[in-house]
């Protein structure tokens, strides 16, 4: 048996700690990805409790989950500039706002309301640097000719996307300096640019003076950022121990053999492995024929990582010994008393989370 386990009190603790740094901005939360392996639905009701009603997705799939589950009022932004039709037909039906990254989606988009007799509401995006789809700052021009000739489409926003937020000032400053420059021309030719908003969950948490008029929060709900922000992480594995044997001194455990007992050592196997999400960050790929030199290599590389990578048994951290297995792993467990069908607790990223069921605490 095992499960992930979301937990409402650090969920709630983020989003109320998000909201008094976000100040006037609003909150978009991003619940792409099936609300990043939290489950969508339950994510955003929670989020709902706290007075969020603005959702940004990637997949016309997750706007139907949230029209179809009480959502009937929220605001939903399609971050996916999307040229597919169908997609954009539906997309109007369920009311949700498409994002234009490019004169010839604008005029699809355009066209397909027409055929509606209907106004698509959409937001602009600008490449600041990413390089996905967006129009680049310095096409103003083509941005101008949306509000100029697209008569059947709303632009109630703008908005870019930082590829550098987490790790690189300069640049962040400068792709916010290129969009500012954009928005402010877009005003002095006379139109509206409606909601303004750059800052991901990086930029929000480390240049508050980029927050413009929302932002879109995503990581930062989880609690799970690469640097230290005060948040909680607010899911983790729970399993039970298959079961505890001792591997005498010079016996080995796990694909490789990378791992060698030194002594006689009590090793726990908990059936959670890289299948699941565990350690996938610096797990080798066993599975793909262009790692299996790179395994020879990350072994010791491994074996320091592992170090790190511990499981929660017993209320103390053992460390995992040996390559996790694709559904299991191996925990020196010689400082715990513990035995088979003891609960253990893995820190896994819910973007990994495979197999098993999500549970709401």
């Amino acid at each position: 048996m095992k499960a992930y386990v979301v937990e409402n009190s650090c969920l709630s603790y983020n989003i109320e700690l998000l909201k008094r740094k976000a100040g006037d901005a609003q909150i978009w939360a991003v619940v792409k990805g099936n609300g990043y392996g939290l489950g969508i639905v339950p994510l955003a009701q929670r989020l709902a409790e706290h007075g969020i009603d603005h959702f940004c997705v990637t997949e016309v799939r997750e706007a139907e989950h949230l029209r179809e589950n009480g959502f009937d009022t929220a605001q939903i932004l399609m971050l996916r500039s999307v040229e597919n039709a169908e997609e954009i037909n539906r997309l109007i039906d369920l009311r949700a706002i498409l994002t234009v990254g490019s004169p010839e989606m604008a005029a699809l988009v355009n066209e397909i309301a027409a055929q509606r007799a209907d106004v698509a509401e959409v937001h602009v995006k600008i490449d600041t640097g990413m390089g996905r789809f967006g129009f680049l700052p310095e096409d103003v021009e083509g941005i101008l000719r949306l509000y100029r000739e697209e008569k059947h489409i709303a632009i109630s926003g703008i908005y870019t996307h930082f590829d550098c937020a987490f790790n690189n000032e300069a640049r962040t400053r400068a792709e916010f300096a290129a969009f500012q420059e954009t928005v402010q021309k877009i005003r002095a030719a006379g139109y509206e640019t409606g909601t303004v908003h750059c800052c991901n969950s990086s930029a929000f948490l480390r240049f508050p003076e980029m927050h413009c008029d929302a932002v879109r929060l995503g990581s930062a709900i989880l609690g799970r950022m690469p640097f230290q922000t005060g948040l909680r992480p607010v899911g983790y594995v729970e399993a039970q121990i298959d079961t505890v044997r001792v591997l005498p001194k010079g016996h080995t455990t796990g694909y490789g053999a990378i791992w060698k007992a030194k002594k006689d050592t009590r090793v726990a196997i908990v059936p959670v492995g890289w299948y699941n999400g565990f350690g996938v960050s610096a797990q080798s790929g066993v599975t793909r024929a262009r790692d299996c030199i790179h395994l020879i290599l990350s072994g010791l590389r491994g074996l320091l990582r592992r170090r790190r990578l511990t499981v929660q048994i017993g209320g103390k951290h053992c460390p995992v010994v040996g390559q996790i297995g694709m559904l299991h792993a191996a925990v020196d467990v010689s400082r715990v008393d513990c035995k088979a069908g003891d609960p253990a607790v893995l820190s896994v990223s819910p973007l990994h989370v495979k197999g098993m069921k999500i549970q709401y605490r």
